[in-house]
């Protein structure tokens, strides 16, 4: 496919858009009514600003869930800083629930506009952005292709291509090449991340590591720790997270066989889509377990076998009371969650095969005795039993995942050195700017 024909797919791309327009609000409205978007302010999914643009120039991040949130509000902070507005645009609920806490003064939340070219040129068109970030691994044609016809500088920040993406991107190449010409710089998280980056396209590729490493650790209402860690007293607990469909019938079978060590064993299980508590807790029910859901108010009682965190931002107290943890989406084919959390918890970390997504710190976990992967759930069983039974193993294992994040750590400073050279030349027109409007007032 020459590049004049990947550039008519792109076009026909955005004339699709307005072909959809009748059926995106169906589309939104049953995302509702499932709790994936909020009902009050679906508006922002069609490019209709809730904001307005506070005079200094905008920069605009996209980080479309929690994850990459979290990874990203230090570098928005640091934009802020530098007296430039950020309009920080994510596409769930939960990472808007995030940014509307944690984002500093001189930074405005939206929902993203569905990616399609009236709402993303109705966005941008209000918002006019002088920079556009985008997080991780978000590839978006219409809001690229638009962003390149007004001539907006984009830049990927903490770029993740899986090799599961990386396979399925390159059999469309010549769209990739297409896009990725519109990109001023990436900056990906590892060597092999920006390897396939520049076999996809992109020109300007440097790697700076996971700005996750250098985040905060989750925090956590010390009132509601207190409350659990009261309820569950001497208990031995360990932790399930951000698991996946199928996992939470891996861990019930694990924690009836370490029940025979425990016998008041505790396990917490918290689902990546707490929306799914109450199917799980059914699923629990008919394996004979005795599950009590967060979601309902309630805490566990001493015939509790599994508590399920079916809440939202909450994993921060659940790795503070868990000495061991699994990371969910790894025994499944998913690509697992992301382990930084618990590491930085001091919470041991359990894994499966299945990491495609955080291959490199697993890796690393993995080679500093920072982790141990387990295939199935005998072996989840052995590795777990250890690790309560052992308080020596479990704080090697918590000091080997600490020097990995020492290792890791510093790609916040790297990335916002690179980009200084976008930003600093905005600030020095916006201050010619404001010489030539205070000259014309003058005159």
């Amino acid at each position: 496919m020459s590049n004049l024909t990947s550039r008519l797919v792109l076009n026909l791309y955005g004339l699709a858009g307005y072909g959809f327009q009748p059926f995106s609000g169906v589309l939104l409205r049953a995302r509702a009514r499932r709790g994936k978007e909020d009902r009050t302010r679906l508006r922002e999914r069609y490019g209709e600003a809730s904001a307005k643009p506070n005079g200094r120039r905008v920069i605009w991040v996209h980080a479309a869930s929690l994850g990459e949130t979290n990874a990203v509000l230090p570098l928005v902070r640091r934009i802020v800083d530098m007296n430039f507005e950020v309009v920080f645009t994510t596409a769930t609920v939960t990472a808007a629930r995030k940014a509307e806490i944690e984002l500093p003064k001189g930074a405005v939340h939206q929902f993203a506009p569905l990616d399609l070219k009236p709402y993303v040129s109705r966005f941008l068109k209000h918002w006019r952005p002088s920079l556009a970030v985008f997080v991780e691994s978000e590839l978006w044609p219409a809001m690229m292709t638009e962003l390149a016809s007004r001539n907006v500088p984009q830049i990927i920040v903490n770029g993740r291509m899986s090799e599961r993406s990386f396979k399925r991107w390159r059999r469309f190449q010549t769209i990739t090449r297409a896009l990725f010409d519109n990109l001023a710089m990436c900056v990906a998280q590892s060597k092999a991340d920006a390897d396939r980056y520049s076999e996809l396209g992109a020109h300007s590729v440097v790697h700076a590591g996971n700005m996750k490493f250098d985040c905060e650790p989750p925090g956590v209402d010390l009132t509601h720790l207190a409350k659990l860690q009261s309820v569950i007293g001497r208990r031995p607990v360990w932790l399930a997270a951000s698991t996946h469909e199928r996992e939470e019938v891996i861990v019930a079978s694990a924690h009836k066989t370490l029940k025979k060590t425990f016998p008041d064993l505790l396990t917490i299980v918290v689902p990546r889509h707490p929306d799914r508590g109450d199917e799980i807790a059914g699923s629990l029910g008919e394996l004979g377990l005795n599950a009590v859901q967060r979601s309902h108010n309630s805490l566990p009682e001493a015939r509790t076998d599994i508590y399920i965190g079916d809440t939202i931002g909450e994993l921060g107290l659940f790795y503070r009371i868990a000495p061991c943890s699994l990371v969910g989406g790894s025994l499944v084919p998913h690509g697992g969650q992301n382990p930084i959390e618990p590491a930085r918890l001091g919470s041991a970390i359990v894994f499966g095969p299945n990491v495609a997504n955080f291959q490199a710190i697993f890796r690393a976990l993995a080679e500093h005795g920072g982790g141990y992967c387990v295939r199935n759930s005998q072996e989840l069983v052995e590795r777990v039993r250890d690790i309560l039974s052992n308080e020596d193993q479990k704080r090697a294992m918590t000091q080997g995942a600490e020097r990995v994040l020492n290792e890791f750590g510093g790609a916040m400073e790297r990335t916002h050195q690179v980009l200084l050279p976008y930003l600093n030349p905005l600030i020095v027109a916006g201050t010619l700017a404001d010489v030539d409007a205070f000259r014309g007032r003058s005159q």
